[in-house]
């Protein structure tokens, strides 16, 4: 099959089809057939033998595309060339246009400047993955092992230099061997505070700290904005701007203001202008760019741009001036936008406002002294907010209930209690504030028939609300409306029935994971959880990469905008789009990956003690139990009730064989803790009962 897709597509007139018409050219009738070509495309692509176009949903050969596949060789500089083969010139790569690749990895390329360099844009291939352990030394040799499974590796001596056992390295196999390798990095010692975060940072392809030219290149960097800087923008320095954040918040890239009309209510949602200070292609964009998005965890953020930017300058501070991008939108008394601008300004706001403090005011009536001035624009934006909220959901958008952990360190980062986050009144209000501004931007584009980069959240998965209706059944549970092709208004009525159910949090839980997973793309489909039909992220440049595109995006099209100008983004959208997404899911792997662990390390202080959960997965080989702080862990099958047991998957079951009880998905039970290790992240617990 794969190569009459080559020579059909070698050979046409015509160098891109979609899916249906190549099924269609190959003469297959049968939905099986059709299936196994959709595979074998998607293997096609993964290979680099086809380039898939998310816009335009067709395939072309690879060597029809922009794209230049080829193998990464890298110097013993900083620097490297891609061998492209069959006589083709190698074509330089710059230190900045490496991205995350690896000696030897084969990876796609675009040309850039005079077409004699290039950017590498994706990995088609790793050479050999690199690896974070442990070294160890045994019988005067050096090995590492791995943190993850895999087998011990052997340091090879020149790499052994200044290694003592403990320390954590990231260490990369030498070609051909599996099993013998050089060091990288030296992270840390494993008993060293912090270190354990920072072996998953390595891992997850985060650098915690910026390359020195990086930081070089933002030495000459203004601490205050000049009037040189202000000439050409709206100046709303008089406005009543303020920010809203968490307590301990020093990026904050967005800050709000508000007036009462006749008819509704005028609504700013201003936004650091970070474009303004990291220029298209320079070296401190090109770092962001790998980076993609800044890294939350437990102690610490691993930033996206450096703190000179994002908690200086580019930070919407109190009580200075700072620039912005601004969208005002004049919003009716049923939520609708009527009219909007969207503008470079220069803003001064007034207070640094808090999550905690805002909600004492709209929950509890408490004042704090400094907020007194604000409160009426406060209670003026609670209104508006809640206007907001009502369409929001009338016109499909779900509250998923889905608490997410905040895990407490002492001052050597060891986790002394895990509690749930708790959004508020002033969280939802500032939530409801950035998704209409962000549909405003991204309708503006949209609707302008412009290049475009957007949020976009696809239907669920046919088959998994499957599983999640027959669940539903098993437990008993009849509820009214569509089962096929739901929209967001159809999924929300389901859910909105099961809200008073007592195990309302668990099928809140199982309708999440039927979502599809938001991602960035050049294409608008839509976001299907917001219920929204145009939906982009425009609030958050300093944190995320897309944001700080989608700025330039609005400068580039705010004047007389070229055919040169729509034809590069038209170029570049795609690639940016997917790159984000890759490294947002990188980003929040990284999270999860510190959150198992640090909740491994807390349970071992919890030992032989007893906890109520619900049974939160079902498998043939036990099952998972969530704890009311998110703590999940899991009960082996030899650790239930003695009968063995039969795994029915379309009601998520185990059913003792001997005795005939059934453990559900949903199900509450009594666990005990019998082990728990922070270094594998696992956690084991044995069946008290069931509740």
């Amino acid at each position: 099959m794969e190569q009459d897709i080559i020579d059909m597509l070698n050979n046409q007139d015509k160098p891109a089809w979609s899916a249906i018409e190549i099924n269609d050219k190959l003469g297959f009738t049968s939905i099986d057939d059709y299936k196994k070509l959709e595979k074998k495309l998607e293997e096609m692509v993964s290979k680099g033998i086809l380039y898939y176009s998310e816009k335009k949903k067709r395939y072309l050969l690879l060597k029809n595309s922009h794209l230049i596949k080829g193998t990464f060789l890298i110097t013993n500089h900083d620097y490297g060339f891609v061998e492209i083969g069959d006589g083709k010139k190698d074509i330089y790569i710059g230190k900045n246009n490496i991205g995350t690749a690896r000696n030897k990895d084969i990876v796609l390329i675009e040309l850039i400047g005079d077409k004699t360099e290039g950017r590498i844009v994706k990995i088609i291939e790793r050479n050999e993955e690199v690896i974070v352990g442990t070294v160890y030394f045994k019988d005067n040799k050096c090995y590492v092992h791995p943190d993850k499974k895999g087998n011990d590796i052997e340091i090879v001596e020149e790499s052994q230099k200044g290694l003592v056992d403990g320390h954590k390295v990231l260490v990369k196999p030498i070609v051909g061997s599996k099993y013998i390798g050089e060091i990288l990095q030296v992270i840390g010692h494993k008993n060293d505070v912090g270190v354990d975060i920072l072996s998953f940072v390595y891992a997850n392809g985060f650098m915690p700290k910026f390359p020195d030219e990086v930081i070089d290149s933002i030495s000459d960097l203004p601490d205050n904005i000049d009037n040189e800087n202000i000439s050409d923008r709206l100046d709303l320095r008089d406005e009543v701007i303020f920010t809203i954040d968490g307590d301990d918040t020093k990026d904050i890239d967005d800050a709000i203001s508000i007036t009462k009309t006749d008819d509704g209510y005028i609504l700013g949602v201003h936004i650091a202008d970070v474009s303004h200070y990291v220029k298209r292609d320079s070296i401190l964009d090109k770092e962001a760019y790998n980076r993609g998005t800044s890294v939350y965890l437990v102690d610490r953020v691993i930033p996206m741009l450096p703190h000179r930017l994002s908690n200086g300058i580019c930070s919407l501070n109190p009580n200075v001036d700072r620039l912005a991008m601004s969208c005002i939108m004049n919003i009716n008394n049923k939520g609708n936008v009527t009219s909007y601008k969207i503008e470079k300004s220069v803003i001064r706001s007034r207070i640094q406002m808090t999550y905690n403090k805002v909600n004492d005011i709209l929950d509890k009536n408490i004042i704090d002294d400094n907020y007194k001035p604000y409160v009426d624009n406060l209670l003026l934006m609670k209104e508006l907010s809640d206007i907001l909220r009502r369409k929001m959901v009338n016109r499909g958008y779900i509250e998923f209930e889905s608490p997410e952990p905040k895990i407490i360190v002492d001052e050597n980062c060891h986790p002394i209690e895990i509690k749930l986050r708790n959004e508020g009144t002033g969280e939802n209000m500032i939530e409801n504030f950035m998704v209409v501004a962000n549909e405003t931007v991204a309708s503006h584009i949209f609707f302008k028939g412009l290049p475009g980069i957007y949020r976009v959240h696809d239907k669920p998965d046919e088959k998994k609300l499957n599983t999640f209706f027959n669940y539903l059944t098993a437990r008993g549970y009849v509820v009214n409306g569509k089962k096929k092709d739901i929209g967001a208004r159809d999924l929300q009525n389901i859910l909105k029935q099961l809200e008073d159910k007592p195990d309302a949090k668990i099928l809140n839980d199982l309708a999440i994971r039927c979502q599809a997973k938001a991602i960035y793309s050049s294409e608008n489909i839509g976001h299907f959880g917001l219920g929204s039909k145009c939906y982009s992220h425009f609030t958050s440049p300093i944190r995320r990469y897309p944001d700080l595109i989608l700025h330039r995006l609005l400068k580039d099209y705010s004047d007389n905008y070229s055919d040169e100008v729509i034809e590069y983004w038209a170029t570049h959208l795609e690639e940016l789009a997917s790159h984000s997404s890759i490294r947002e899911q990188d980003a929040q792997k990284c999270e999860r990956d510190v959150d198992d662990m640090k909740m491994a390390e807390y349970m071992e202080d919890h030992i032989g003690e007893e906890f109520e959960g619900i049974i939160s997965g079902v498998q043939e080989f036990g099952m998972f139990v969530e704890l009311s702080n998110t703590v999940e862990g899991l009960i082996k099958l030899e650790n239930m009730p003695k009968g063995g047991y039969h795994f029915i998957e379309d009601s998520m079951a185990l059913v003792n064989k001997g005795n005939k009880k059934k453990y559900m998905f949903g199900d509450s039970v009594i666990v005990r803790v019998i082990s728990a290790n922070k270094d594998t992240s696992m956690i084991d617990f044995e069946l008290v009962e069931r509740i």
